[in-house]
């Protein structure tokens, strides 16, 4: 299987005044095409840190990052705006959906940034919705979707570019356990069926469970990389 994303080494500090923090300190992993991947680890540990790196939504301090044998690194903003757009989608916890917006409109909006006629971000934005099962829901905005229903719009959302990969930060933090489930069996029958990448950040360890590997991330630094065990949903 071939490798989709590479991490090598990476390091990133923080500065607090005259304190550095380090919230990296030298993380190495591939990422294979079509793997469902769980970081694990408690709060704190450099999770979402790396996720935001891995998502050219930052840059590391050392280290490199390839995408697609493309290191990060030599891209300029530009680049890395274009990368984000057509290749990368986005999970977030507290689902970033635009208030004011219809659950169609909410995803069509990477592909209007994307400069594609009306006709067609509407057209892939009802299939999209209906993919992830809210096609009775396309005319609401998100006060009128329970928690999950905004989760899955905002997975329509990440998938509409037909991303290669999706990085998902606690994508259940904000649910309860039963709708918690229901995403991440989403997820995985999307990364099934569209043989999309998805990397996924959780606490929760019933959560990485579901994925086929894990990563023990703890303070900047990985514990352990493992098969995930075979769980069944409770």
């Amino acid at each position: 299987m071939a490798t989709i994303l590479e991490v090598c080494e990476v390091r990133k500090n923080y500065h607090m005044g005259k304190v550095v923090v380090p919230a990296l300190r030298g993380v190495s992993f591939d990422v294979e095409k079509g793997e469902f991947l769980a970081i694990f680890g408690p709060s704190g540990g450099g999770k979402s840190t790396l996720l935001h790196l891995m998502g050219c939504l930052d840059r590391p301090d050392k280290g490199k990052i390839l995408i697609d044998g493309s290191n990060i690194l030599k891209l300029s903003d530009d680049k890395l705006a274009e990368l984000r757009l057509t290749k990368m989608g986005f999970v977030f916890q507290f689902f970033n959906l635009l208030p004011r917006l219809t659950s169609l409109r909410n995803v069509e909006l990477p592909l209007t940034i994307a400069g594609l006629p009306e006709k067609e971000t509407s057209k892939r934005a009802n299939e999209m919705l209906k993919l992830v099962g809210l096609e009775g829901r396309m005319d609401h905005r998100p006060f009128e979707l329970s928690g999950g229903e905004q989760q899955r719009v905002a997975m329509a959302r990440a998938l509409i570019n037909d991303p290669k990969i999706v990085l998902a930060d606690e994508p259940t933090g904000n649910l309860d356990t039963k709708t918690g489930w229901e995403i991440v069996e989403l997820m995985k029958k999307l990364n099934k069926e569209k043989g999309q990448t998805f990397v996924v950040v959780t606490h929760d360890p019933h959560i990485a469970e579901a994925a086929d590997r894990i990563i023990h991330l703890k303070d900047g630094l990985i514990e352990e990389i493992k098969k995930a065990p075979r769980r069944n949903k409770q």
